[in-house]
């Protein structure tokens, strides 16, 4: 049984499905749960339990299969569905204002075998839509299935450009959102610039904080930390800076109220 992660059109965001069948990244497919087939595209190949437990956030247990390749006729045929999408949204919105529901309504798409309308949405916290899926189920004259995502799946559907002018990694090339932490930041001296410069499109913490993490925290093993005291050759001091690209430490002496630079060779 092979194992994939895969972005599924209209959906808000990826999910591991898994086949009997062997395809390659990028193969467009078709997708199947007991709410109807599902037009994807081929993320990344799950080979290992390593990487199970790594995508284990796409893992929403919907037990989806890829069925086979997609064919012409399923891509016209989404294609034709996805034309109802701004009106469905708009409904969506409407009845979702008028019942006092605090959600934003990301995309929809119609499952291409029983006619199923699934809704992406943004929310805080849980909510209970039970009468709006009703209410939108005798307006459509179809089965609704609401589905809730976070703002970086958002920001992955909805594409864009980042604070450093290019496209969106999430968008782009990332087949996994990383799991980003202020630790990040901090271990790499940026914390200090303020949420808003750290931030991206979605409101969260960059994904690019995650690219060399691995790189500073090896550069800053054996370093001191910012604020601690110790003793150099000309006295005591308290470490006021680190650069671990150059392996240097900065300390202020506090007798001479005098800085100094010393390598990391040089602490102890």
């Amino acid at each position: 049984m092979f194992k994939y992660l895969v972005n599924l059109y209209g959906w808000g965001d990826a999910s591991i499905c898994s086949s009997r069948a062997e395809y390659k990244k990028g193969n467009q497919i078709i997708a199947e749960d007991e709410g109807g087939k599902m037009l994807g595209k081929i993320s990344k190949e799950i080979s290992s339990d390593v990487e199970q437990k790594r995508y284990q956030l796409y893992d929403k247990g919907e037990r989806l299969t890829v069925v086979r390749l997609a064919t012409e006729k399923d891509l016209e045929k989404f294609e034709k569905n996805s034309k109802k999408r701004n009106s469905i949204l708009k409904r969506c919105r409407k009845e979702a204002k008028r019942m006092n529901l605090e959600m934003k309504f990301v995309d929809t798409c119609i499952t291409l075998g029983k006619g199923v309308v699934i809704i992406s949405f943004i929310a805080d916290g849980r909510v209970d839509f039970r009468q709006l899926v009703k209410n939108l189920s005798r307006v459509f004259h179809c089965s609704i299935k609401m589905h809730q995502i976070g703002s970086r799946d958002e920001a992955r559907k909805l594409g864009g450009c980042g604070v450093c002018g290019k496209e969106l990694c999430c968008s782009s090339f990332l087949g996994e959102i990383p799991s980003i932490s202020t630790e990040m930041a901090k271990i790499q001296q940026v914390s200090q610039r303020g949420s808003d410069r750290i931030s991206g499109v979605c409101g969260r913490l960059l994904c690019c904080l995650s690219y060399e993490v691995g790189q500073y925290r090896e550069m800053m093993k054996g370093m001191p930390e910012i604020g601690s005291k110790i003793k150099t050759e000309k006295g005591e001091g308290k470490v006021v800076e680190i650069n671990p690209l150059k392996q240097e430490i900065r300390i202020r002496l506090e007798d001479v109220n005098e800085y100094v630079t010393i390598k990391k060779e040089d602490f102890k």
